[in-house]
């Protein structure tokens, strides 16, 4: 897929994040959401995220991945214009929480970061 490569690197750009964070919760408050991209990437997530875990389940792997792949532009905004690492400890702990909820939903199939070697 096109959106193979950019989905990689960002996964592996996330999983770092991870890392340097102390234990994240996979848990987002919508109310939370300032910025206009994180509030675009929680709506994809919500979309796609229940459909890409069903294809999963069926055992449908290359489809639950292709689901996935229409989370390239909001991750892409995401990065480009949400300080993951704000100040407000609230703000940050929202922000690491939407990315550990991407981040299981990315590596269900396969770790994606290996892709971006």
């Amino acid at each position: 897929m096109p959106e193979a490569p950019a989905l990689a690197a960002a996964n592996k750009r996330i999983g770092n994040i991870l890392k340097k964070a102390d234990e994240v919760d996979a848990h987002v408050n919508p109310e939370l959401l300032q910025e206009q991209a994180e509030q675009d990437l929680f709506a994809v997530l919500q979309r796609f995220v229940p459909e890409a875990n069903t294809l999963f389940a069926a055992g449908d792997y290359t489809t639950a991945l292709q689901t996935l792949a229409a989370l390239r532009g909001p991750v892409d905004a995401f990065f480009d214009d949400v300080m993951v690492n704000a100040e407000a400890l609230d703000l940050r702990l929202n922000r690491l929480g939407l990315l550990k909820t991407l981040h299981q939903a990315m590596n269900r199939v396969a770790d994606l970061s290996r892709l971006a070697a």
